[in-house]
């Protein structure tokens, strides 16, 4: 039977709900009932030929709670005068909600409509947009309320989440919500407050002013006259990036590698310190402009990706050279080839013709599909050797 029955009608209130739109009336004030559903009635020939269905069909309707049937009677050439459905209405919000079974939630989304609305109305249009989300955060809705609320008399704060002194909120609640903190900050905060430049949930405390864990850098000094710490020749250190950005060391060459294994046992080099790389991203580093006095040598792996990451960094030091990123270096290493899963695709504007030829055969797949070259693979001797002839004057290193 494909005549319109009480459970094609629920289905189209149903539909109605899940999209918000019973809730979203909620906010703007629409008046939607009483509401017409939509009924597919039985042909002339249905009535003709099924009858007895077309009753039972009618008698269902006239049964179904929570909604108003209109009828009509219709003359028929067969069966005579038959009184028949013609429309079906909801007549009130409240038969809606009992027939959904949403009572309680539409008590809880107006709830926080309301309070909403006498907190910071300039939120009401995020719950218009989001009513089936913001019904999931009912929980939470106060507290998110009172952090907006916070900020909005505490402008870019300058201190951290945690120093945040609200009653039941944390840093680990704020980290937990910040997309939605996020699209509400956005409209309850004046333009001046938030850096737009900065998105996504992983810069939501540098947006809206909060300070921000420090991005650390690791080095190693490779020679033995530069002092950091006093008493160690050759140390592992670490710092923040704005401590790194003002060191001032007699440094004339700066190695970054990747991998932490190179980074340790990278070969002493006169004037010379080893950074331990972040891949894709150089915002930290890209602060301390003493860097751009020196000889800077990325060594990354030899595949798309490396070439990628060169390609970034010469986009902060375009000085860069690459360090065992050759050709030759690829294929005095066959034994050591492996695969890469998802080479990088794109167009690389900052490489030498070199390393555009080379990454050109390996995006293109010239030599073999998904070739790499990962640069802890490639033998230590090699690299002393491709050091020494780089800086012409290296320290005893132990070759193993």
């Amino acid at each position: 039977m494909s005549w319109t029955g009480p459970k094609e009608l629920k289905a189209q209130l149903i539909r109605l709900w899940e999209r918000g739109e019973l809730l979203r009336d909620t906010v703007t004030g629409h008046v939607r009932f009483p509401l017409r559903l939509s009924l597919k009635l039985p042909s002339s020939t249905d009535i003709t030929d099924r009858f007895q269905d077309v009753r039972a069909w009618a008698t269902e309707l006239a049964a179904a709670e929570s909604i108003r049937v209109e009828w009509q009677e219709l003359r028929h050439r067969v069966q005579g005068t038959q009184k028949l459905p013609t429309s079906v209405w909801i007549e009130t919000l409240e038969d809606a909600l009992t027939w959904l079974g949403k009572r309680k939630e539409w008590d809880r989304f107006s709830a926080q409509v309301a309070s909403t609305r006498q907190a910071n109305a300039a939120l009401l249009p995020w719950l218009e947009r989001r009513p089936l989300q913001a019904l999931s955060l009912t929980a939470e809705w106060s507290r998110l309320l009172a952090v907006v609320d916070w900020l909005v008399e505490h402008p870019r704060p300058g201190i951290y989440l945690r120093q945040v002194d609200l009653p039941g909120v944390h840093s680990k609640f704020m980290e937990t919500h910040r997309a939605v903190l996020t699209e509400l900050l956005d409209l309850a905060l004046p333009a001046s407050a938030v850096d737009i430049e900065k998105a996504g949930i992983s810069q939501f405390s540098a947006r809206y002013g909060f300070l921000e864990k420090p991005t650390r850098i690791r080095f190693r000094v490779l020679d033995s006259r530069i002092r950091v710490v006093p008493g160690s020749a050759y140390p592992d250190v670490t710092l923040d990036a704005d401590s790194f950005s003002q060191l001032q060391l007699p440094v004339q060459r700066v190695f970054i590698t990747e991998n932490e294994t190179n980074f340790l046992a990278f070969p002493q080099a006169r004037h010379a310190i080893v950074i331990f790389g972040a891949g894709y991203g150089w915002d930290a580093l890209s602060r301390s402009d003493w860097l751009k006095n020196c000889s800077i040598h990325y060594w990354g792996d030899i595949d798309t990706h490396g070439f990628g990451i060169l390609d970034q960094l010469r986009g902060r030091f375009e000085h860069v050279t690459s360090f065992l990123m050759d050709r030759e270096t690829l294929d005095a290493h066959t034994a050591a080839w492996g695969t890469e899963d998802k080479p990088l695709m794109a167009d690389l504007h900052r490489l030498t013709p070199e390393e555009r030829s080379l990454y050109d055969d390996l995006r293109d797949n010239r030599k073999r599909p998904g070739l790499r070259l990962e640069q802890e693979h490639i033998g230590f001797r090699w690299v002393a050797d491709r050091l020494q002839r780089l800086v012409g004057d290296t320290a005893n290193q132990p070759l193993g």
